[in-house]
């Protein structure tokens, strides 16, 4: 049983999570402080509140609102999000379209109907092989195969 959970906390992707988390929240921490200290302020600036936009808040019926915390938050969200996304999502998708681009493509893939038999064949294909009519393979197909298109 105790053997069990070492291999499950031992595995790379646990060890990896773990690190990400690790890394996450301390990246969290930055961006808040970064809200919190620079940004916040000089919106608290430029609309002529108080100092730190962050502490603002207003009183309805003795009820304090501060909204200025709600604000700071979504800031440090929208940050966090922009930062993640070109800098971890944007690069990782050119890199998967630049390794995906080597793959071959497999040419069955794409599948059409037969126009006089209407059972399923490849897109690529030049006659059925059902009825063995002869018909115009499809140039999308070929064009996703890289084939030379046929005339």
């Amino acid at each position: 049983m105790l053997s069990g959970f070492k291999d499950f906390i031992l595995r790379g992707n646990i060890i990896t999570m773990a690190i990400g988390l690790a890394v996450g929240t301390a990246f969290t921490a930055v961006v808040t402080a970064l809200s919190t200290a620079f940004i916040a302020p000089l919106i608290g600036v430029a609309t002529k509140s108080t100092g730190d936009f962050g502490e603002a808040h207003f009183t309805v019926e003795g009820t304090d609102f501060p909204y200025g915390k709600f604000v700071s938050a979504i800031i440090a969200f929208l940050i966090t999000a922009a930062v993640l996304y070109f800098c971890i999502v944007v690069p990782m998708m050119k890199l998967q379209a630049r390794l995906d681009r080597g793959k071959p493509v497999d040419i069955k893939a794409a599948l059409r109907d037969c126009p006089r038999c209407y059972t399923q064949i490849p897109g690529v294909a030049t006659r059925c092989a059902h009825c063995t009519s002869e018909i115009e393979p499809d140039p999308e197909a070929l064009e996703l195969a890289g084939l030379p298109q046929q005339r």
